[in-house]
This record gives structure tokens, C-alpha cells and sequence, in this order.
């Protein structure tokens, strides 16, 4: 499973992904958070400014607006204690009542580090006393013993580095095992996956979180299987009634032609009988043609038809083809051109003869049937790039664009004919591309250089031969 790797890759990815996101969010939020209910000054500042905003003057002791308005946003009163006395000599106007208007060193002390009657107090220095700056209870809190240990404070920069790997391995080992488990229901899915594209027969274990995918893919390979085995009946069905309609039009079609050939040769028949008698013997071997392609066809569609691939030598072999034409077209109306140089005389491939030689009679036959009044044929053998490439052409009617798209890329046989007089370009052609493709080979139609109609078929050599000698 070749997605294994990337898919824990990405896991990965998004694991460390997660951790500093979520690290930097939790960073944040705690921001937000101190942000929130910490006060724009500290406590202890602000009794330090209230401390140095308080001047001594003929009237007495006056405290600036600015600090006032401190004091009174936060809720909070003042009071300065006379540094021999030990006593309140100055307090702001909202001093509670129950707060003490004298002190022994022990309640200085108490009250620097900790409350005064529940009120939160801190404190300020002045030559002349103490400034002692208070606020609401369970306003702050103070920690009323601030000793650590030194050995502890020097440890804490390690501890928290532990703390932290710590904290990332086990998250790690459980983000690792829950995904373990994925894994092992993913794994058996992707391989189903891949087998339903191979066509292959499968069963996923129904087990684990994805077993509801699991057994919706036992069910798709189920009704493929289905699909297969009905497919696989109907083409055998269809080979077989095409296998056994040729068989049984083969008795009467010889008949056919046999009959129609004696009274073609009637001598009491006259001209326009003769003639119709010529056309009925030339339908019933376009009948038989047809006939013989379309088995031949249905046999090479279904893996039917045994090959006998033996090498051999494609100059000979498509010469011989070309030279039995020759010796049949006695009116000469079907010239054909050798245009292979003499110079090269190899071109070797592993091929079924018969099967070859078969193609090449089709397109040969295909020029002469869409040619009616005649034409030149161009028949050459090639070596390029270690196939070996026959192309038959005509300077006939040829054939439009449309025409070759439509012929590359269609199943003709399975096309209507509603031109009943001529042969189109049909279920020869078809069998042509499927011989070159049990060859392992292809096949192409086009427009020709003469300005008719270009067949070319190409097939791997079996060996190295002579380097290209036709010119393009």
C-alpha cells in the first residue's frame, strides 16, 4: 500500500501541527486572561505614587488630584503612620472605621505583609512615616510567607522542560495508539479499494470503526461479481449464436452463389437477366465475406481464436498477398505499386501468417470495393523505431475528416448501414485493428498522400533489421 506512508506522514504532520497551535492558543488565552483581572498598575506602585504625591505643607498634609482620582477608581483609601509615634497622622476621607488609628512594630510588620482587618494593605516609603495604601477585601491576595526554596527556584527552568516532554510523549503515545487502530481498518479498505479496481474478488473483514464502509465495499464487489458472471454469459450467448449463425448460413449461401454462378453462365439467359444474376453472385460473396469477418471478429474479441505466431519476414510475406491481387485483377483495373526499396529486404515480427495476411488482403479489398471505376494502390513495408509499419494507400474517392474520426475511434459493427448497394468502411476495417491488436500492435486510418484512403498497421519487429529505406 503505496498511500501508507504519505497518509502517516500527514498524521504526523498535524499532530505537531496541533500541539503548536493549540500551545500558542493556550499562550494566548492566558494572556487574555491576566489581561483581564490584573489592574493597569500594580498595588504596590500605586502606594509608592501615593507615597510621593503626599506633601507636607502649612495646612497640613494634601494629597494630588491625580492620586485621589487613583485611589478612588480602585476603591481604595490611605493613611500615612507617623514614623515615631507609630500613629495615624494623615488618612484619606473613606478610611473605614474599623481600621486602627495605632500600631506596634508587630502590627507594621503584619500589616506590610499581609491585611489589616481583612483589607488587602500595601505599603510606601516616606522619611516621615509610613504610607499604607488599602483596598477592598477579596480584593488581592497576598502570600503571606514569600520564602522558597533556592535549590527549588533553581530547578524550575529543568522541571518545566520535563514537564513539557513529558507531557508531549504521552500525548504522542496516545495520539499514536488511537491511530494505530485506524490504521489497521484503513489498511484492509484501501486494498479492497485497489482489488475493486483490478476487477478482483474481495472480502473485507466487517470489524472495527469503518466496518460500515467495510461491508458497503463487499457489497459493490458483490454486485460486480454479479454484473460480471451475467456480462460474461450474454458475450458467451453472443459468441455462440454468432458462431452458430455462420455455420448454418454457410449450406444455403452456397447454394446461393453456386446456382447464380450456372446461370450466370447461361448462355439463353439474356443481358438483363445475366446481370442480375451477376449482382445476386456478388451480394452472396459480400454476404459470405461479411460472414466470415464477423466470426473472425467475434473469435478475437473473446480470446477465442488460437494464435500461431511464428517469425517472420513482412516484406515476403505482405509481397505474396500483393502479388495474388496482382494475378486476379485480369482488367487491370486495380494496379498495384511496390513501393519498397529493393535495398530493404528485412523486416522481421512475430506474427500469426494467416492472420496477417488476412488483414492485408481487407485493406487492399477495402480500396477496390470503394473504388468501383478503378484505382492505383501504394503497398510499402517500413522499419521504424523497432516496429515494423505496412501502409496500403489509393489515389481513389478517399475519405473526410469527419470519416477518419469517426473510423478511429467508432465500433463499426456496431453502427447502421443503411447504404445497401455499397460497402462501407465497416467490420473489415474493425477486424484489421483487432488482428493488430492481438499482435500487440495498432492501427490507424487517415487521408493518404495520393488523395485517397491510407491504412497503416504497425507491429513490433521481433528483432533489430535494416534501417528505413522508404522514404516518407
Amino acid at each position: 500500500m503505496k498511500s501508507f506512508p504519505k497518509l502517516l506522514h500527514r498524521f504526523f504532520l498535524i499532530l505537531f501541527f496541533s500541539l503548536f497551535l493549540l500551545l500558542f492558543f493556550n499562550m494566548f488565552l492566558l494572556f487574555l486572561f491576566i489581561a483581564k483581572y490584573t489592574p493597569n498598575s500594580s498595588p504596590w506602585l500605586t502606594a509608592e505614587s501615593v507615597a510621593q504625591n503626599l506633601t507636607l505643607s502649612e495646612d497640613g498634609y494634601r494629597l494630588s488630584a491625580e492620586s485621589l482620582e487613583e485611589l478612588k477608581e480602585a476603591n481604595a483609601w490611605a493613611m500615612l503612620i507617623d514614623e515615631q509615634t507609630k500613629t495615624v497622622i494623615w488618612q484619606t476621607d473613606n478610611l473605614p472605621a474599623e481600621i486602627p488609628k495605632n500600631y506596634t512594630l508587630s502590627d507594621i510588620a503584619s500589616l506590610t505583609r499581609g491585611y489589616i482587618e481583612d483589607f488587602p494593605t500595601f505599603t510606601g516609603e516616606r522619611d516621615d512615616g509610613l504610607l499604607v495604601v488599602g483596598y477592598p477585601p477579596q480584593s488581592f491576595w497576598k502570600h503571606l510567607w514569600p520564602s522558597w526554596d533556592l535549590h527549588l527556584i533553581s530547578q524550575i527552568p529543568q522541571f518545566f522542560l520535563v514537564l513539557i516532554a513529558c507531557n508531549l510523549l504521552l500525548i504522542f503515545l496516545i495520539y499514536l495508539l488511537t491511530n494505530v487502530t485506524l490504521f489497521r481498518s484503513v489498511r484492509p479498505i484501501v486494498q479492497g479499494i485497489q482489488s475493486l479496481a483490478l476487477d478482483q474478488e474481495i472480502y473485507v473483514s466487517e470489524k472495527g470503526i469503518l466496518s460500515e464502509i467495510a461491508s458497503n465495499i463487499n457489497h459493490a464487489s458483490e454486485i460486480l461479481r454479479t454484473k460480471n458472471r451475467l456480462l460474461k454469459k450474454k458475450e458467451t450467448a453472443r459468441a455462440n449464436w454468432i458462431a452458430g449463425v455462420s455455420h448454418d448460413i454457410r449450406t444455403p449461401l452456397s447454394m446461393v452463389m453456386g446456382y447464380s454462378g450456372q446461370l450466370e453462365n447461361d448462355p439463353h439467359l439474356t443481358d438483363v437477366q445475366r446481370q442480375k444474376i451477376s449482382v445476386i453472385r456478388r451480394q452472396g460473396e459480400r454476404i459470405k465475406n461479411l460472414v466470415n469477418d464477423l466470426n473472425l471478429s467475434s473469435k478475437l474479441e473473446y480470446h477465442m481464436q488460437p494464435l500461431h505466431c511464428r517469425t517472420e519476414n513482412m516484406i515476403s510475406l505482405v509481397r505474396q498477398v500483393v502479388v495474388d491481387f496482382i494475378n486476379l485483377d485480369i482488367e487491370n483495373l486495380y494496379p498495384i505499386e511496390w513501393l519498397t526499396k529493393d535495398s530493404f529486404n528485412c523486416c522481421m515480427a512475430d506474427v500469426d501468417k494467416d492472420l496477417i495476411q488476412r488483414a492485408i488482403s481487407n485493406l487492399i479489398q477495402n480500396s477496390m470495393t470503394h473504388n468501383e471505376t478503378g484505382c492505383h494502390i501504394y503497398v510499402c513495408v517500413k522499419q521504424q523505431n523497432h516496429t515494423c509499419q505496412i501502409q496500403i494507400e489509393d489515389d481513389g474517392i478517399g475519405i473526410t475528416q469527419s470519416e477518419v474520426e469517426r473510423l478511429n475511434h467508432t465500433p463499426h459493427y456496431m453502427l447502421c448501414d443503411e447504404n445497401t448497394d455499397h460497402q462501407r468502411h465497416g467490420l473489415g476495417l474493425l477486424l484489421v485493428r483487432q488482428i493488430a491488436l492481438v499482435h500487440k500492435g495498432s492501427f490507424v486510418i487517415g487521408c493518404g498522400s495520393f488523395g485517397g484512403f491510407l491504412a497503416v498497421l504497425t507491429l513490433p519487429c521481433s528483432s533489430k533489421s535494416a534501417s528505413d529505406s522508404f522514404p516518407a
